[in-house]
């Protein structure tokens, strides 16, 4: 089944590419590697604002992590022009707006590391992953997330 064929048994359209906030470019391709930068958690489309373990709890940070993986599909998409190209998500580093006591970060990123995996399957879609958590995030978002993929 193509990557596309799953988006759509799966109900997600792509989104278009977010115009950078900063100075830096939404993704760089160096070789077979595309690098994606950090993109923020959004609900209908402003930032996704809270802490983790303060207003936020981790089944919601979790639904931040998917909705920034569908954003982060959405780039690749326009990094490489076809995301049957992809052969490996290669690295997902996650960062989570965290209260101190707050320790379920890879809870959190997980909500985007298994639709990578539904996406383009066990073997293509798993990969190597930091979750942090972090004292603030730029416009409060609750979660940022991002990721190295490799075309073929």
């Amino acid at each position: 089944m193509s990557v596309y064929d799953k988006l759509t048994q799966l109900g997600i359209s792509l989104p278009a590419v977010s115009v950078p906030a900063a100075a830096y470019v939404p993704f760089v391709q160096t070789g077979n590697l595309v690098f994606l930068s950090g993109h923020l958690a959004k609900r209908d489309g402003k930032p996704w604002v809270g802490q983790l373990g303060v207003d936020i709890g981790t089944d919601e940070g979790r639904k931040a992590a998917r909705a920034i993986a569908i954003d982060l599909l959405g780039t690749l998409h326009a990094a490489v022009g076809d995301l049957n190209k992809i052969t490996r998500i290669v690295k997902v580093m996650s960062l989570v707006n965290s209260a101190p006591t707050f320790t379920e970060q890879h809870l959190v990123t997980n909500g985007a590391s298994e639709l990578f995996a539904e996406v383009f399957g066990a073997v293509k879609g798993a990969h190597a992953r930091s979750a942090f958590g972090v004292a603030q995030i730029p416009m409060g978002a609750c979660v940022e997330i991002e990721l190295i993929a490799e075309i073929g």
